[in-house]
Formats: structure tokens, sequence, C-alpha cells
């Protein structure tokens, strides 16, 4: 029998198959934590608090933000409730606090479901479910969604993973990310213009230190190598990568200071895939119009390599 527990996150359920071991919340089917041969691949959610900064979250059915909350459907417009006050915003989708239910579940497998019903600027109803499976050095994770409206519905998504590297201390990892633009945001973090990333700050595409990065930055033209969008490296070679199929075309990185850890706060390093840009409601960008009855599915995942010599 499969046992769980109940968390601050919902139903924490553990799945495990060989050295990998993947714990997932049922509250915004937030990915708990995620190790690999006992190293930690992931940030880690306590059981007694909400997901710190977002950790670990899935974001449907937009990832980021929407500028006032605001946005036009076939001329009419649309108030989303503001979910982000201070920036009057309205911020990565609308279950980050629903209780999934589970669907299915296997020891290495769950899949878990949740509506998002029609609501104060979302008149639509869509059938979303997200699918947790091991692999055998990481996760794979697979995003679904039918629409159950009577009308053609928008849909992006996106996920909050804060990733490390076993105990290496973050500021020493390297990040690379396979990315040719960045958008420039406004003091509320809305987007205002996107830019090339050559021969800037934000060109991560040759590995920077995360100890010297400070970016709360949205990137595109993401095109991921052998598979990976993105990748942490720590000083022996041991490495943690973001996996993005060609679908997903964006990236948000996060390099929050205040970011809670066994009682005291640091430095994190959030990777987070994104299917659509910020502001995708307005701009168009990224999403996917499904007609009524239509379904989609969109993939990401984290594969972890160990130090050469240490397997």
């Amino acid at each position: 029998m499969l046992e769980s527990a109940i968390t601050a996150t919902g139903v924490a359920i553990a799945l495990e198959s060989g050295g990998v071991r993947a714990e997932i919340g049922t509250v915004a089917a937030v990915l708990r934590s995620l190790t690999v041969d006992g190293t930690a691949v992931t940030e880690p959610v306590p059981a007694t608090a909400p997901p710190p900064q977002g950790c670990g979250l899935v974001l449907v059915p937009w990832p980021n933000r929407v500028r006032d909350g605001r946005w036009t459907l076939d001329g009419a417009v649309q108030q989303l409730d503001l979910t982000e006050p201070a920036r009057g915003n309205a911020i990565h989708g609308l279950l980050r606090n629903t209780d999934y239910t589970v669907l299915e579940r296997t020891a290495d497998a769950v899949t878990l479901g949740a509506l998002i019903p029609p609501q104060h600027g979302w008149p639509f109803l869509l059938d979303t479910r997200v699918r947790y499976a091991l692999r055998p050095d990481g996760l794979a994770v697979t995003h679904g969604v039918l629409n159950r409206s009577e009308r053609t519905a928008p849909w992006a998504v996106g996920a909050h993973p804060y990733l490390r590297v076993g105990a290496h201390p973050i500021e020493e990892l390297a990040l690379t990310l396979h990315a040719g633009t960045r958008f420039e945001a406004d003091d509320r973090m809305n987007p205002v213009a996107e830019h090339p990333v050559a021969g800037t700050p934000f060109d991560l595409r040759g590995g920077v230190r995360v100890g010297e990065l400070d970016l709360d930055t949205a990137f595109g033209a993401v095109r991921p190598v052998d598979g990976a969008a993105a990748r942490l490296t720590a000083p022996d070679g041991a490495a943690v990568e973001l996996l993005q199929g060609p679908d997903w075309g964006y990236a948000q990185v996060f390099t929050p200071r205040i970011f809670p850890r066994d009682g005291v706060r640091g430095l994190a390093v959030a990777v987070e895939p994104m299917t659509a840009p910020p502001d995708a409601l307005n701009s168009g960008r990224g999403l996917v119009w499904l007609a009524p009855g239509a379904r989609a599915e969109r993939s990401w995942g984290l594969r972890y390599t160990p130090a050469s010599g240490s397997r």
C-alpha cells in the first residue's frame, strides 16, 4: 500500500525507483523535492508552510504575469483577480492554491488533475492534469489540458523549480541558459521590450557563476542543446539540467537572496520553464488556442549527472 502524509501543501506523495526519489504535494501539484542517489536536485518545500517564493508550483493557464490583471477577449475587457496586489498584476495562473485530485498513481509516477472553472476574467472551463514520472537520472513532467468550454480558450503553462546540486553552495554553481533574448521589464515586472542577449551581461549561454547574478528576468528564443535548455554545474562537474522541448520557448531566471533554507535566508536559483512569455494573454505569444473539446500536452524534465568518477 502506498502511504501518504498530510502537509501544508496537501497530500504528500512519495515516488521512488532505484536511486531516484521525488515528493509531490497535491496543492498546486507542487514538486516538493527531488533527489538522485541521495543528491538534492531541487530545493525542498517544507511540510509546515506554503512553498517559499513559488517553489515547485505548476503555473497554469498562464505563467508569469498579466499586466493589471486585464486582457481583451473578442473585444470584451476581462478583469482577473489581482493576485500580486503590490504590483497590480495577476500572477502565475489560477491553480496555485488549488488541491488537485490524484487520478493515477504507481510507485514511480503520479497523475494529478484539477479543473479551472469560469471566474473573474476567465470565462472558460479547462480540465488540466500533470504527470510526474521518475526517470533513471531525474524526472519527466507532462502537462495536459482539455477544453470543456463551448468556446475556444487560450492555454499556456509553466513550472517554478528551484535547482541545486546537492550540498554545493549555490553561489559557486555555474548557470548556463540557452536563450537568445531577454525581456526588459518595468518597475512592476511587466515586459516593455525584448532584446538580444549577445554582448550583454544577460548572455548566459557560456555559463555564469550564480553568485554574480541578480536576476528576476524572462528570457526568450530558448534553444535547447542536447535536450537541455539550462544547466547548473558544480565545481566538481556534477550538474542538473532543465530539459525543455521545442514548444517551450521561454524561461524565467530568479536569483533571490532571501530564500528560506534550514531557518536561514540566502541565495537560491529558480529556472522556470514556460511555454509563453510574461503578459501572454495580452501579446498572444506562445498561447495555444483550444477549440471546444480539444486537448494539448507539453513536457519538460530534470536530469542529474554526477561528477566524473563518482559512480
